[in-house]
């Protein structure tokens, strides 16, 4: 005793005094001394049955009642188990009872959990990771090692102190029943590497891993939850093998290993006898020949493999008696330790083979500080368990496992949308909906939902794509095999079309296919969720490329570690803000901001998309069409963009003429417009009129000289229907006659200038450069902006007279008009003067959804790369993109509009000068930042009702607000 207590001086004596001066060796061995001196003193204290107890982890639930607890409590309480393994339940629910049991125990309990692919493999409202065949395909250790990192924060944050994981069970056996998903591939050197990575990123966080199971799982054809599967190599084929990973993760300092229930004649000699209670394979084996000093665990001793070989209690006293340490899932304690005490008694159980097992848990719970042991605090669990950063690597893992098996003449990434027709075919029996969304964003996709084949058949004729998405349910041991119906049909389809046949399976799901021949494409996504659903349409379509290696061998036709790279053509993609360096937590304010906005009637709806590095991380949609309308507003919905129509459709056409020497900054209008040549306006150049400095009147009520003494529509001007003289459709029943265009073109370049130069913004110049673009490609701008921007773009939603081509029911009313119009403005451009050129402008007249902007915003944020293709070079975009007279004043770019000077501006003062963009008077604002590289949209209708009522929206900075927010979110 007198050396224990001279010990524990010691200890405590460098620990105050020394800790931060003596070596790291010292301070290594002052732990050790700490830790044995504890072991020894509770060790001693133990009567036999407790020190019997220590050996038992039984299974626990916190979805079961209170009769359950309470036996929990008294295997606690009286019989002095030493840990718990938890099943089924709920985080908060298991927090509670771990803290009950914690606090009825005399030794801090272990608590472990099965928590292969996270702690949503037991507990509902956690966070589940792909499962290991998914991790499989992916090349990159760090992210593997990064998941049990996460994993092990997780468990830590729920008082657990061992995952029953990494399963490196080799998965040679395709049919294999109970491992398949369960395992990282069928090559040793693949599971082994993972293995290995998972293990770190456990261990380094502090909780234990446990490799399973031990001698090797993987090439069976039974599964040992119900019988006694049998392994039939020789030995030199199970060393060569199934022993390989644990023979690396023991010399990478594994903390424990499960011995799974298995018949393997090579190993144990006495027929069907369970590897679990075999001292040939448990002590001379894995102890001896590998040298493991770790933790052994049995796998569930309540496992057929194991209850039907002999009773509780038995089995118990044999798996300890061959080696093992710790007895999991016990039936029945109180037996268990009954027959403990009468092997003792006849000698067949030694003090020394007790103390052995006991103190190696007492001095792994030492390790895991359960020596000071602390309640788990139940605040923020939820919170904690499901935070940002864990989608954040989901995301990461997704996108570096999807594996492309086959991708003849190139199909993916699908670069030119505008020359596709594409259409989309469901199969399997699970969802698929974040699938089609996500292609939809790229492209414009039909669902053909026909279902007979034949039908089909006739449907895709004029289609030159069909994607094919086979949806199975997301789970590790469901049958994810093709039937006969659906082989059939991807056989037929593929015969026809070129198909991108898209698996949301397991790898084995093809095994079945058979012929490959005729499909041109295939990607395996290996999970039916909404992750991969996003991640896969982004691989489709080039918005990055496929890095997966396939984990297994699909027959003959594709062999292990096969996958095809593709290319990434910089279109947006889609992430969480984490991957791009910013806090989704901070962004959420944004909702906040958005739903006051709508809360006090400042607009009745409103989009927002935030982009980073290239990705979408922020698109949502808050309020309503209208403040009468129960509509809510969705992210397809279309806004009128007003005078965004400036630099979505006017400015990159002028920057293509420029690019091509069409023009130059100099050019002046009289070069370009020949009615302009005997203006007043004739040498005003492309360079004053994109910086609103050509001495242009800033507007003009062209509408008021059509109305009548009532200030409606006069007669002279509007029919109520088309024809010939009166084409021009302005809105709801009225036509302006087919000359009138002419006439706002003469009023504009008839009307005074200004006195002198200076900035004095005018729709005047984007009227103008309308016609010259039309009169020089003899093309309707609406025509060159879809050929030249929007179809290459996949901007589908970007369109003028968009009733001309979508539903109403997707268009947001712009306003009640009440002194031109008389109506409902909706679908048709709200600018009086881009309404009687028949909704077809240069200033204005655009409308379209928050997303297809931000495609517009990233090609100039990528200064004229898009999709695999150059719009305009690098040189044209810095060119329109610089101030030019910012030293007088003068804040604008050449068609974009800066920064503010001093306090005068359209930002939030927190951009940098590069930044570039507009706003509408609609309510709409689009601006993009080439340092931070941001993309930024915001679309409302703050016009409606009334578009002359105070402009609230700019007055309480809204959209300002909301930008100064994002950048308050970038971390990094």
């Amino acid at each position: 005793m007198q050396r224990v207590y001279t010990l524990l001086f010691l200890v405590v004596f460098l620990h105050t005094s020394f800790s931060q001066t003596i070596p790291k060796s010292v301070l290594a061995n002052e732990k050790m001394v700490s830790q044995q001196i504890w072991v020894d003193s509770i060790y001693n204290q133990f009567s036999f049955e407790e020190k019997v107890g220590q050996l038992f982890m039984v299974a626990a639930y916190s979805n079961k009642d209170e009769v359950h607890n309470k036996s929990i409590d008294k295997l606690v309480e009286e019989y002095k188990i030493g840990g718990l393994i938890f099943f089924q339940g709920g985080p908060v629910r298991q927090a509670k009872l771990t803290n009950r049991y914690q606090a009825k125990a005399d030794v801090p309990l272990f608590i472990g959990i099965d928590a292969e692919w996270g702690l949503s493999m037991r507990l509902d409202s956690t966070y589940r990771y792909p499962w290991n065949m998914t991790l499989g395909a992916v090349q990159d250790m760090k992210l593997i090692e990064k998941a049990g990192n996460q994993m092990a924060k997780q468990s830590k944050r729920m008082g657990i102190h061992f995952n029953f994981a990494p399963v490196v069970d080799i998965n040679t056996n395709p049919k294999n029943p109970i491992i398949g998903n369960r395992s990282f591939g069928e090559t040793k050197e693949n599971v082994t590497t993972r293995a290995i990575a998972l293990m770190k990123g456990l261990q380094d966080e502090g909780v234990y891993a446990t490799a399973k199971h031990f001698p090797g799982h993987g090439d069976t054809s039974t599964d040992s939850h119900h019988t006694l599967p049998v392994v039939n190599f020789d030995r030199n084929r199970l060393d060569e093998v199934e022993l390989f990973p644990y023979k690396e993760l023991i010399k990478n300092g594994l903390a424990s290993v499960m011995v799974a229930h298995l018949n393997v004649p090579s190993l144990e000699p006495r027929a069907n006898y369970p590897t679990s209670i075999s001292y040939p394979v448990v002590t001379d084996i894995l102890k001896n020949e590998l040298q493991f000093e770790g933790l052994i665990f049995t796998d569930a001793l309540n496992m057929k493999g194991a209850s039907n070989f002999k009773k509780p209690g038995d089995i118990d006293l044999e798996a300890f008696l061959a080696g093992n340490d710790v007895l999991l899932f016990a039936e029945n304690v109180p037996v268990a330790i009954k027959k403990f005490k009468e092997a003792f008694d006849k000698g067949i159980l030694t003090e020394e083979r007790l103390m052995y097992s006991v103190k190696k848990i007492l001095s792994f719970k030492y390790k895991a500080n359960l020596n000071n042991y602390q309640p788990i605090v139940l605040d923020n669990l939820y919170q904690d368990l499901n935070a940002a950063e864990f989608d954040a690597l989901n995301y990461k893992l997704y996108e570096n496992a999807i594996t492309v098996l086959k991708n003849q003449d190139k199909l993916i990434p699908v670069s030119t949308i505008e020359k596709e027709k594409i259409a989309y075919i469901k199969l399997g029996n699970d969802a698929s909906d974040t699938f089609l969304a996500n292609l939809r964003n790229y492209a414009s996709i039909s669902e053909i939902t026909n279902k007979n084949l034949d039908s089909v058949l006739v449907a895709l004729q004029d289609y030159t794509k069909v994607i094919i998405g086979y949806h199975k349910q997301d789970g590790a041991w469901r049958n994810h095999n093709l039937n006969f119906k659906e082989m059939l049909w991807i056989n037929q389809i593929a015969k026809q079309n070129d198909v991108i046949l898209t698996c949301f399976t397991k790898p084995y799901s093809l095994t079945n296919l058979k012929n490959f021949e005729d499909i041109e494409t295939i990607v395996l996504a290996y999970q039916n969720n909404d992750i991969a659903q996003t991640i896969t349409p982004q691989i489709i379509f080039g918005a990055m490329g496929a890095k997966g290696k396939l984990p297994v061998s699909i027959d003959d036709e594709f062999k292990v570690n096969e996958g095809i790279e593709t290319l990434e053509i910089k279109r947006l993609g889609f992430s969480i803000p984490e991957n791009v360096g910013m806090n989704s937590k901070i962004l959420t304010k944004i909702d906040s901001i958005a739903n006051y906005a709508v809360s006090k009637r400042i607009t009745p709806g409103i989009q927002v998309v935030v982009a980073r590095k290239g990705k979408v991380i922020y698109q949502k949609s808050f309020g309503n069409h209208t403040y009468e309308s129960n509509e809510k507003v969705k992210n397809t919905d279309l806004y009128d963009i007003a005078s965004l129509t400036k630099i979505v459709a006017t400015l990159p056409n002028l920057m293509q003429e420029f690019d091509k020497g069409h023009l130059t900054l100099e050019t002046k209008l009289r070069t370009m417009l020949p009615v302009a040549k005997h203006s007043n306006k004739a040498n005003a150049t492309v360079l004053d009129m994109l910086t609103h400095q050509a001495r242009f009147q800033p507007w003009i009520p062209f509408y008021k000289a059509t109305l009548d003494s009532l200030n409606r529509p006069s007669t002279l001007f509007y029919r109520s229907v088309y024809s010939p003289e009166f084409p021009i459709h302005v809105a709801e029943k009225l036509y302006l006659r087919k000359d009138y265009n002419d006439t706002i073109v003469k009023t504009i370049l008839e009307s005074e200038l200004l006195p002198k130069k200076q900035y004095k913004y005018s729709d005047f110049s984007f009227i103008l450069f309308k016609e010259y673009l039309e009169y020089h490609n003899k093309k309707s701008l609406e025509d060159l902006a879809l050929a030249n921007f929007y179809e290459p773009l996949g901007a589908n939603s970007i369109m003028y007279n968009p009733l001309q081509k979508v539903h109403s029911s997707r268009v947001i009313p712009t306003e009640m008009d009440t002194y031109f119009r008389h109506q409902l403005v909706q679908g048709y451009v709200h600018d009086m003067a881009a309404a009687m050129q028949g909704g077809i402008s240069g200033h204005a007249g655009l409308f379209a959804n928050a997303l297809d902007v931000a495609k517009v915003m990233q090609m100039y944020l990528q200064k004229g790369v898009y999709g695999g293709r150059t719009f305009f070079s690098e040189e044209t975009f810095t060119t329109f993109n610089t101030c030019y007279f910012c030293e007088d004043g003068n804040r604008r770019g050449v068609g974009f509009d800066k920064p503010q000077l001093g306090t005068e501006g359209p930002t939030c003062g927190c951009v940098s000068l590069t930044s570039f963009g507009h706003t509408g008077f609609t309510g709409t604002m689009t601006w993009a930042d080439p340092e931070k590289e941001i993309v930024y949209v915001f679309l409302s209708n703050r016009t409606y009702p009334d578009s002359n009522a105070v402009n609230k929206l700019s007055k309480e900075n809204i959209r300002e607000n909301i930008q100064r927010i994002i950048y308050e979110a970038i971390i990094e």
